[in-house]
């Protein structure tokens, strides 16, 4: 799997699990009918089907790079489902782990 279906499906995984969580947040803290519970329990259940799809041989180093893209996704949630603009750190902080992710997913690994 090389670079952009890599991303892609980090990226969607990412959704996934943002939106599952989100749906479990509207009913807990903000009041949402328990029915929000429904299409956060299929899109965790999505989220782990497409981490599953992660292009490295074992779980732990799929879920370490994931966790990065997981991080820049939350700050764009933040953004633009919550309306809160993040800030420069935001912005650093989401660069840094990404190229960590980067390393870990796409460095070269010996025999």
């Amino acid at each position: 799997m090389g670079l952009l279906p890599a991303l892609a499906t980090y990226a969607t995984a990412a959704l996934a699990e943002i939106s599952g969580c989100f749906a479990v947040w509207a009913w807990w803290r903000l009041g949402a009918t328990a029915l929000w519970l429904v299409p956060g329990g299929l899109s965790l259940a999505l989220f782990a089907w497409l981490l599953a799809l992660a292009p490295v041989e074992f779980a732990g180093r799929a879920y370490a790079a994931y966790g990065g893209v997981y991080i820049a996704a939350s700050i764009l949630w933040l953004w633009w489902v919550e309306g809160v603009r993040p800030d420069r750190w935001d912005g650093l902080g989401a660069v840094c782990v990404l190229a960590g992710a980067a390393v870990i997913l796409f460095a070269p690994r010996g025999a």
